[in-house]
């Protein structure tokens, strides 16, 4: 009876609940260092932000004054960016990184410096740098001291003044939200366009190297030959000019379909509709165009929407397995709206190797949309979105 007693008392000691404590994890640890470092920090910045402006607004009415002051805007976007660094690694907080200033587009000292001169990174880094060094003496004192004689609630103390930091940090050091991813946007978009202009030089290159030009080539020559054998052999100088004839004719028709890819006379002449028929006759599958333009779009605009609706049929005529396709063409509002369909097998995607990609990243680089629902078994619609612009006369041609 006594044995069981005991036993009955040791269960109910097992079962009871471990005492309260406060766990010091390594996040904990990170924020009470990333608080520790504040003041030397801040002390840091601090001098660097006073030194910078008041040297700068001192020397404002000389020559030095104000790019010294430009200078010292960029060297605080350096301290940004180690301060974002910091918190990245203690905070965990996510902040992107500000645009570069754009300074490969500006010529000229005055432009540049102008632009350094009101750089919203650099003055709202220096307004940061400056606020924290008060900021900085009162976490570095709250902290060390509650080490030491409030180390129980400690974490939870660090946990809240982390947190002000954390908010410092995503409103003063964040980019300038939408106006910097714009522009990181359109810088991401212009190599974009330099890149696909780059190739399709290279390709017309290549088109007129291996196909005009070496037509050209044999049929110099083969005149050449034909001019010789003209007196002692006149038929077989005349049937090399047949031949000659023939090469002629084949070279004109490369050229007439190297100068359709490049920009077609029939775009230009009768606008997005006819173009659009002309390049659906070409197709292997029975194609319905449909346009409801009340006018035409600007002669680019133009030219993208002709292009990716050829690319996307001749894709319909080559791995779609389609009966029939269609496309659709009209205008909502300042948007120039595109949709092609067919019934085939489906499957299409921008990493089918089919030049989706391609596409998707001519019209992101006139801030366009690309939209692929195909699933497997058909069918495939493919909807494209360009912005609309008005067109403008085109000087007459002398």
């Amino acid at each position: 009876m006594t044995e069981r007693i005991i036993a009955t008392d040791t269960r109910d000691v097992g079962d009871r609940l471990p005492p309260a404590r406060f766990a010091y994890d390594r996040h904990t640890w990170k924020e009470i260092a990333h608080l520790l470092a504040n003041l030397p920090v801040s002390l840091i910045g601090f001098t660097y932000v006073v030194t910078v402006l008041s040297t700068g607004a001192f020397l404002s009415l000389t020559v030095i004054g104000l790019p010294l002051l430009a200078g010292g805007l960029m060297g605080a976007r350096l301290l940004g960016q180690l301060e974002r660094g910091r918190a990245r690694a203690l905070l965990g907080v996510r902040v992107d990184e500000p645009s570069p200033l754009p300074f490969r587009g500006r010529s000229g000292f005055l432009s540049r410096l102008w632009m350094a001169l009101r750089d919203p990174v650099g003055w709202r880094t220096v307004l940061y740098d400056f606020m924290r060094l008060p900021w900085g003496i009162l976490t570095f004192t709250i902290t060390l001291t509650s080490l030491f004689v409030l180390w129980p609630v400690l974490p939870f103390i660090a946990r809240g003044l982390a947190n002000a930091d954390r908010a410092m940090v995503r409103g003063l050091l964040s980019p300038s939200d939408e106006l910097e991813r714009r522009v990181a946007e359109l810088e991401s978009d212009r190599g974009v366009v330099v890149d696909t202009a780059a190739a399709d030089l290279r390709r017309i290159e290549r088109d007129l190297h291996d196909g005009a030009q070496a037509r050209l080539v044999n049929l110099a020559m083969g005149l050449g030959l034909a001019k010789e054998k003209l007196l002692e052999d006149p038929d077989t100088a005349a049937s090399m000019v047949e031949e000659a004839h023939g090469e002629v004719k084949l070279a004109l028709q490369e050229l007439r379909d190297l100068a359709r890819g490049i920009h077609p006379a029939v775009l230009t002449d009768r606008g997005l509709d006819a173009a659009l028929s002309a390049v659906a006759s070409r197709c292997t599958v029975p194609v319905k165009v449909t346009a409801d333009l009340p006018m035409r779009p600007a002669a680019a605009i133009e030219g993208i929407a002709y292009f990716t609706v050829s690319e996307l049929l001749q894709n319909v005529s080559k791995h779609s397995g389609a009966r029939s396709a269609s496309v659709d063409v009209w205008r909502s509002d300042n948007r120039l709206l595109i949709q092609v369909w067919d019934d085939g097998r489906g499957g299409a995607s921008l990493d089918g190797g089919t030049g989706m990609a391609g596409l998707a990243d001519r019209l992101g680089a006139v801030d366009g949309l690309f939209v692929i629902e195909s699933p497997v078994g058909g069918p495939t619609t493919i909807t494209a979105e360009l912005p609309w612009r008005d067109r403008t006369e085109e000087p007459a041609r002398g």
